[in-house]
């Protein structure tokens, strides 16, 4: 056996169609077994497996975890994705009882709920690193800094009172994080291909198994909500990535010789091949620039599932890479971050230094608001006196 459908395709078209998806889905290989178990839970509840069949189906299939955990477990082209490869192996070893495990599934639900699973630990994961962030934040020391607006010195603030704004915006993060997880926490197995199974199936058997919150209401929304519970997620993670923008572009400002505010240790920076005396802030310039490639995997998603009928269409497939990339990317760009805020400088002497007189232009303005003028009044007298 190699594929789970049986069918005789031309081997360019096989080829083209499979994709990159025997590779990917290295990813969702324990999660599609971790499914798969509480699958099998289910079937010997309904009486499809014997409980000693449930066992031996559950012994291999946690097999198959250790086996990938060793970088030992490889899912092959001919395999065509994670699922195929899972029943191959249970078939090659358990005979007709590793076909049973198909048993009221299809790859349709099989392929969600895997996704699902990678998604909440996923989600999971970037929130700790956002709160590892966090934690970074708010160690930097309160130092008076100029505050700017258009580029351009406004009024008095501090390092401390920099952080705070990133610390609360990303708390704002963290909450859609939270929702976009609360979205996608249905369980979608027993939809089958998207129109349910003709078996008196029990899905609170794997809801429980797997920790969903829910059971999918309506079969049909299994397929309907695949790639906007994917986009959803990916719109929380551009947001991520939108604050991790504005920090470096601050960052990148700040430790400029012109202002001299920040620095970076030595060990963080890149030189130059023709001059000696760089020393480069191209991490933060990276991570500056990967806002943009995260926010093309919600772009590139988005349009992928523009203009699909309802149920399961095979465009869903390319969905999976750009979700995958796009929480690589951001995991990797807020530990960085972290790091380097962690390493951060502060040059209390050069922020000091800049404390110039016209940042408390606006506060003169209120000391004569305070004796009874008109802010207008003292707006101009102050404005005039400048």
């Amino acid at each position: 056996m190699t594929k789970i459908w049986q069918g005789n395709v031309n081997k360019k078209i096989e080829k083209f169609t499979v994709g990159n998806d025997f590779i990917i889905d290295q990813k969702l290989l324990k999660y599609d077994c971790i499914a798969s178990i509480a699958h099998s839970k289910m079937l010997k509840k309904i009486k499809i497996l014997t409980e000693q069949e449930q066992k031996k189906l559950e012994d291999e299939l946690n097999n198959i975890i250790e086996l990938n955990d060793k970088c030992k477990f490889t899912i092959k082209s001919e395999d065509e994705d994670c699922h195929t490869a899972i029943e191959n192996h249970l078939t090659k070893k358990l005979g007709d009882l590793g076909k049973k495990i198909h048993t009221a599934r299809s790859r349709n639900d099989q392929v969600v709920a895997a996704m699902k699973l990678y998604e909440k630990d996923e989600l999971n994961d970037v929130s700790k690193l956002v709160k590892d962030l966090i934690n970074a934040l708010k160690k930097i020391p309160d130092v008076i800094m100029p505050g700017y607006t258009h580029m351009q010195k406004a009024m008095p603030s501090s390092t401390k009172l920099w952080a705070e704004g990133f610390i609360e915006t990303l708390e704002d993060d963290l909450v859609l994080l939270s929702s976009a997880l609360g979205i996608i926490d249905k369980n979608p197995l027993g939809s089958a291909a998207g129109y349910g199974v003709p078996l008196d199936i029990d899905k609170n058997i794997t809801k429980k198994e797997l920790g969903f919150k829910a059971n999918y209401s309506s079969v049909t929304s299994v397929q309907i909500s695949r790639g906007k519970h994917e986009a959803i997620i990916l719109n929380a993670l551009v947001n991520v990535m939108y604050t991790l923008n504005k920090i470096a572009s601050d960052m990148i400002l700040f430790s400029m010789p012109e202002f001299g505010y920040f620095s970076l240790p030595a060990e963080f920076t890149t030189g130059s091949s023709i001059m000696p005396q760089k020393k480069n802030p191209d991490v933060l310039e990276l991570v500056r620039g990967k806002y943009s490639i995260v926010l093309g995997y919600e772009f590139q998603l988005k349009s992928l599932i523009a203009n699909l009928i309802s149920g399961y269409n095979r465009d869903l497939q390319l969905t999976k890479e750009p979700l995958m990339k796009g929480f690589d990317t951001v995991k990797e760009c807020v530990e960085i971050m972290t790091l380097v805020v962690n390493g951060l400088k502060i040059n209390t002497k050069k922020c000091t230094k800049a404390m110039t007189s016209e940042l408390y232009a606006t506060e003169e303005v209120y000391k004569l608001v305070k004796k009874g003028k008109s802010f207008r009044e003292a707006y101009k007298e102050i404005k005039k006196a400048l």
